[in-house]
């Protein structure tokens, strides 16, 4: 065979290899049993584990002066992992170009893959929210929607007695005498109120417009929260927009418990992804209103610095120990009791700002509070 074949187990112990595979490891005088350990060397740290999981593994290998192409393949065995290498030699230019095209496509297909699960997971994470969001977006929509129902009731009445008003006026307009029905009219306005319901309907008007307006408000911040990003495009956004619809999707959870100020700067327009930074606004928040044991303060500010903006999100709660500073970024990390966080809140707000060629500053004292501010480029670099 021209091609290397070497049949080794889990511990690098050979018992069969070929001429050309001795030739390829530079190890024609070797012993036998010492070549799977050998080649187990030359290996990527992924090369074996890949094949184990998945059955097979392929790559390019260095051997001193040449490369080779490598196909692993790995069969279980009774009591041991068996594993089969196959080696090809790569000859001239074209060999070459073609190996590269190969792990190029390779790649790109494993960055898709990749690009595509974190989409998955920012997604999921933003669905997370909305799920222990629910029940405070419900009754966000549900108390405007239940004045409205009420003033409804309201108004239905009211139009009953300003049917029976003109009713009279038009008795009386085809009397002969339209005079003598003033007394009857009279006592009708008054036994209705028309006065007060003149004076109330504009104002019952206005309260059902408002509340209409609220839930409009609402479920147009949870539809932009909750859009998947995988098609949204860089583009120049107002942070201020960003965070009054996020925190008009979360005020239920915070408003019983924490006080809110704004100290909002003049901002210039962003270049960024306005749905993904939403989604960091959310989990600032949040995390900012859990570390308030029972009441507390939230302070949200921003500001520009240079060719920077930054967003700042202060509480006084309970602060972050210097140990657990290290890994709340850590994918899965929480503080938070079983069944209550995802423990991915920070780490995905981590990525995004790192897309976003930005970082997250932390300021933190135990028993006081902590202070995180986001930093973003005005511009995304070119290239």
């Amino acid at each position: 065979m021209r091609e290397g074949l070497l049949l080794f187990d889990g511990k690098g112990n050979t018992s069969l290899v070929n001429r050309a595979a001795r030739q390829m490891l530079d190890a024609e005088q070797s012993p036998v049993l010492a070549l799977g350990a050998k080649l187990a060397r030359f290996l990527p740290p992924a090369a074996m584990p890949q094949a184990k999981e998945s059955g097979s593994w392929s790559g390019s290998l260095p051997l001193g002066e040449r490369v080779v192409i490598l196909q692993l393949y790995h069969q279980p065995g009774e009591g041991r992992d068996v594993y089969l290498a196959l080696f090809r030699n790569l000859e001239g230019q074209e060999d070459y170009e073609r190996e590269l095209q190969q792990r190029h496509a390779e790649l790109r297909q494993a960055y898709l893959r990749l690009n595509g699960t974190q989409e998955k997971l920012l997604q999921s994470e933003k669905m997370a929210s909305i799920g222990q969001l629910a029940a405070g977006v419900a009754h966000e929509i549900n108390n405007p929607i239940g004045y409205v129902h009420s003033n409804l009731g309201s108004l239905q009445e009211y139009l009953r007695s300003l049917f029976t008003v003109i009713e009279a006026y038009e008795r009386a307009l085809r009397a002969p005498d339209p005079k003598a029905s003033i007394p009857e009219i009279d006592d009708i306005r008054s036994r209705l109120d028309i006065d007060f319901i003149s004076r109330d309907l504009p104002q019952l008007m206005a309260e059902s417009r408002e509340g209409i307006e609220r839930v409009t408000r609402i479920v147009r911040d949870l539809k932009d929260f909750s859009y998947s990003g995988r098609d949204e495009s860089w583009k120049l956004a107002d942070l201020h927009a960003g965070l009054e619809s996020t925190i008009n999707i979360i005020w239920n959870e915070l408003k019983y418990k924490v006080t809110l100020e704004r100290q909002y700067g003049e901002l210039p327009m962003v270049e960024c992804l306005p749905s993904e930074l939403n989604q960091v606004y959310m989990n600032m928040l949040l995390n900012a209103g859990h570390a308030v044991a029972e009441r507390g303060h939230i302070v949200v500010s921003s500001g520009v610095s240079g060719d920077e903006v930054w967003v700042e999100f202060k509480d006084n709660g309970a602060g972050i120990s210097p140990e657990l500073r290290q890994r709340i970024f850590d994918p899965f990390f929480t503080t938070k009791p079983v069944g209550s966080g995802t423990g991915l809140g920070l780490s995905i707000s981590y990525g995004i700002i790192n897309k976003h060629h930005g970082r997250i500053d932390l300021d933190s004292t135990v028993g006081e509070g902590s202070r995180f501010r986001i930093i973003l480029p005005i511009r995304q670099p070119k290239g």
